[in-house]
């Protein structure tokens, strides 16, 4: 569990997919499961929309490929918002720190977007590791292709994943981490029967408890055959999995 001291447990991973899509939100303020997060629903431009929130509070260090607080280091809170297709703002940081202030989120965190249902999210836990994932894959393909990238803004990110590990995790191992988590991605698609590596806009989050006292700079490895990169990738696998499958 997530909220407070985090409580590793051993086993095979589960998903806990409750059935969001399709059914009204009666509050704006719903607890996800074995997170520590809520989704939030907001008005913009007359449309409502919703995003996840993680308070992680302090004590927390983050890896991502975030739009807003991207990179390794110290954060508070990960947001994950639903923005519409055809994402016109050319200031998504911006955007997103107005989401998080709205949420009364302070202090440094990471924000991500998505043109994704997040109502839909799919969650997988696995011996602590618990991954969550929203998938939107209309626009996907091969990350090797041939069409140059143009250099402008990117569209919101499609298929978002937030990883929290219970242990703390190095530099190298964080970013192991993402490495293993974009791995399981790729397999939970290919086993859904797509023919794709992803989107041209995913992202990343993982997060992890920093290091303190004697417990030295953390855990060195995050491959996938390393303890807790198996488990993050079992658990990635198992929500993006879910999520595809929910779309084919």
């Amino acid at each position: 569990m997530i909220n407070g001291s985090p409580c590793p447990t051993d086993g095979a991973p589960t998903t806990d997919l409750p059935h969001h899509r399709g059914c009204p939100i009666r509050s704006v303020r719903v607890r996800l499961p074995e997170q520590r997060g809520e989704l939030l629903a907001r008005r913009e431009d007359g449309r409502e929309l919703h995003h996840l929130v993680w308070r992680l509070g302090s004590g927390w260090r983050v890896c991502s490929s975030a739009v807003l607080g991207g990179g390794i280091g110290p954060r508070d809170w990960i947001l994950n918002a639903q923005v519409p297709g055809g994402y016109p703002r050319m200031d998504p940081d911006r955007h997103l720190a107005e989401i998080a202030a709205v949420a009364r989120l302070t202090g440094p965190g990471a924000g991500l977007m998505t043109a994704a249902d997040v109502t839909a999210y799919t969650v997988a836990t696995d011996g602590g590791v618990t991954a969550t994932a929203t998938c939107g894959l209309g626009v996907r393909g091969w990350a090797a292709a041939e069409a140059e990238g143009d250099g402008g803004p990117q569209t919101p990110g499609t298929v978002n994943i937030v990883v929290t590990v219970p242990a703390p995790l190095t530099d190298a191992a964080l970013v192991n981490a993402v490495a293993t988590a974009t791995e399981a991605k790729v397999q939970a698609l290919l086993d859904a029967g797509l023919d794709c590596s992803g989107t041209p806009t995913d992202s990343v989050c993982v997060a992890a408890p920093a290091p303190c006292g004697d417990t030295g700079p953390g855990e060195p490895f995050a491959g996938p055959r390393s303890r807790w990169g198996a488990r993050l990738a079992r658990a990635v696998h198992a929500a993006v999995l879910e999520g595809a499958l929910r779309q084919t």
